[in-house]
């Protein structure tokens, strides 16, 4: 018998039996960061993860499976001209407008077919940062100078992170520009602006089912809002013909494939993710009873599925213990964190970057959140500071990174987000102050 083991076995139920028999159940405030952590994963299963993160999965196997890895390391390989690769990459969060963890299979896509670390990093970044309707709420709300600053910083950032990454991890990526070198050419199935179109119209999917309502009933955001299922709607039917158009699949099973979806849309019209829950089913069987790419496809997507939902789910459940829900407290009291917050000092400042890293927000969580700070004394340094690393990083979203391109990487990417957020707060707080 190996002692050696046994003994790490013993060690390991001991453990366990110690952290159950002094489990603090009955005490207020752990049961509250119990129920605080089920009543997060609860909401972020019914609002995250059928509107945004199953299509984001479906777009990152389509990206495995359609996007040429040339085409890929055209745009953002090692050998790509570095102005087109980073300038495409920061202002990508203009059109996707996601949250942190929706942003990761889109990222794990890229990544994996050989885009350069400096520019996915940026696209990583900018994604969840740069959402247009949160920078305008954020100026709306919180004031205007503080929405320039978010908008200004926001882009900045995802430039100065990608490129510091790249700089850190240089000799990596001379190593993988030599292997890319060496890759044989692969043949172009499809043109180019076929591949567009066909992934132009699940971007659309994305964007519209989750178009969040705007602060005012006027405008093109409310419009938008008002009309949000309408476009998701037209861009599935502009995603079927592509389809049809360009993958030679039979109308005949685009039309069996949708007609669930279409009956739910007519039965329960109150409940339209239901119709697009089912949108997504239809799809699946359509890729299934396909061989060949489509197969290819669903096979890609459930990878990145299994990779990346169960660590959501554990970091999602894990920041609703630690910190609770937007308005609601977990185990660390919120008396704590205005505390902590309250000036324009380095401490104000780095703690606000770490909270944001690890709190999770839903877009345009983040601006109704620093309202209630700010209105307990925070200040306008340390809330720039949030809205700078908030957005952009989660624990789930660190979970996952951890998975993709390892714990090096990921810890310097959070440590560049988080003193880069900080100093950002130092220096508005300091302009503000002289005003």
């Amino acid at each position: 018998m190996n002692w050696t083991k046994e003994w790490k076995y013993l060690a390991g139920l001991a453990g366990l039996f110690v952290f159950f028999f002094f489990l603090p159940v009955g005490f207020e405030r752990f049961d509250n960061a119990v129920f605080e952590a089920l009543y997060l994963i609860k909401w972020y299963a019914r609002e995250h993860v059928i509107l945004c993160l199953v299509p984001a999965l479906f777009i990152a196997g389509a990206i495995a499976v359609f996007v040429s890895q040339n085409a890929v390391m055209k745009y953002f390989g090692a050998k790509a001209n570095k102005v087109i690769s980073y300038a495409v990459a920061s202002v990508s969060g203009t059109i996707l407008a996601v949250c942190s963890c929706t942003i990761l299979p889109l990222f794990a896509g890229i990544y994996k077919r050989g885009a350069g670390l400096g520019p996915a990093i940026t696209f990583l970044y900018s994604g969840p940062a740069i959402n247009i309707l949160a920078i305008a709420l954020t100026a709306r709300v919180l004031g205007f100078e503080l929405g320039i600053a978010r908008a200004i910083g926001a882009i900045l950032f995802s430039l100065i992170i990608g490129l510091s990454m790249h700089f850190i991890f240089r000799k990596e990526e001379l190593e993988k520009a030599k292997k890319q070198i060496d890759l044989p050419q692969e043949e172009e199935i499809r043109p180019l602006w076929q591949t567009i179109v066909y992934f132009g119209a699940m971007v659309g999917v994305l964007v519209f089912a989750n178009w969040a309502k705007p602060s005012v009933s006027t405008g093109i955001w409310y419009f938008i809002y008002v009309k949000k299922w309408i476009l998701t709607s037209l861009s599935a039917i502009i995603f079927a013909f592509t389809l049809i158009k360009y993958f030679d699949i039979k109308i005949s099973k685009i039309i069996i494939a949708s007609m669930p979806s279409i009956i739910l849309a007519i039965i329960l019209p109150e409940y339209p993710v239901v119709s697009f829950f089912a949108g997504f089913i239809g799809l699946s069987y359509i890729l299934n009873t396909t061989k060949g790419e489509m197969k290819d496809w669903f096979v890609s997507s459930w990878d990145f599925a299994k990779m990346i939902v169960p660590l959501l789910f554990i970091g999602v459940i894990a920041a609703g213990f630690l910190l609770g829900r937007p308005g609601n407290e977990g185990i660390i009291p919120a008396q704590w964190v205005e505390m902590a917050v309250g000036g324009n000092s380095l401490r104000a400042n780095f703690f606000s970057s770490i909270v944001g890293a690890f709190m999770y927000f839903a877009t345009l969580t983040e601006v109704p959140i620093l309202e209630g700070l700010m209105g307990n004394g925070m200040g306008k340094g340390p809330a720039l500071a949030l809205l700078l690393s908030g957005p952009a990083l989660s624990l789930p979203n660190m979970l996952v990174l951890r998975q993709v391109m390892g714990n090096k990487k990921t810890a310097v990417f959070v440590v560049l987000v988080i003193i880069m957020s900080t100093a950002a707060g130092m220096i508005y707080g300091s302009m503000i102050a002289r005003q």
